[in-house]
């Protein structure tokens, strides 16, 4: 097995997928091993809300599959960026039903959700948001548990935030889902 001098050769995303898993959360940007905390159980719940209601809404609405696990997306090339979002959605059109599911594909998401930790800062989230919509990720949304927030990421529109109290729709890409941003959190 070749040996990787991870101080000087960045990575491919292909040389991250064949690393031993590791027990911290890890992603590779611009050829760099990041590792961060596991996330909280807040956390983890709030990932298990949006992909409960995202499974609900595709047994409706059979028009691609959701992922969640922090399943690679590769957002850059030469150097490689392999992010784990939250919860990713893929329509059909972009990773068919027949698709092998192992690896990082090249395929990208339609939408991604981010959980926000408190051990990430906002101005990294924000920025993992952007390189998202920058890859052909058409919503990136970035929820906030402490403040019951969604923060709303699309291309050609300024972000939007929405309260406890407001709807989140992403109509471009699940028309007809809708959820009560607050009730995402508990």
């Amino acid at each position: 097995m070749a040996t990787v001098n991870r101080e000087t050769a960045p990575l491919t995303a292909e040389e991250f997928a064949r690393l031993p898993e590791s027990d911290l959360f890890e992603e590779l940007v611009r050829g760099r091993i990041v590792r961060s905390p596991l996330p909280n159980r807040l956390h983890g719940y709030v990932c298990a809300e949006i992909v409960h209601r995202l499974a609900r809404y595709l047994e409706e609405r059979p028009i691609g599959r959701g992922l969640g696990g922090n399943s690679g997306v590769v957002t850059e090339r030469d150097p490689d960026t392999v992010r784990g979002p939250d919860v990713a959605f893929y329509s059909f059109e972009r990773l068919p039903r027949d698709a092998d599911l192992d690896g990082y594909g090249p395929e990208i998401p339609e939408l991604v959700f981010e959980v926000h930790s408190p051990s990430d800062r906002w101005i990294k989230e924000v920025a993992k948001a952007a390189e998202y919509v920058e890859a052909g990720v058409s919503i990136a949304v970035l929820l906030d548990p402490r403040e019951r927030k969604a923060h709303v990421f699309e291309a050609d529109r300024a972000p939007v935030a929405l309260g406890p109290d407001d709807v989140l729709r992403l109509e471009s890409v699940l028309p007809g889902f809708e959820a009560v941003v607050g009730d995402l959190f508990g």
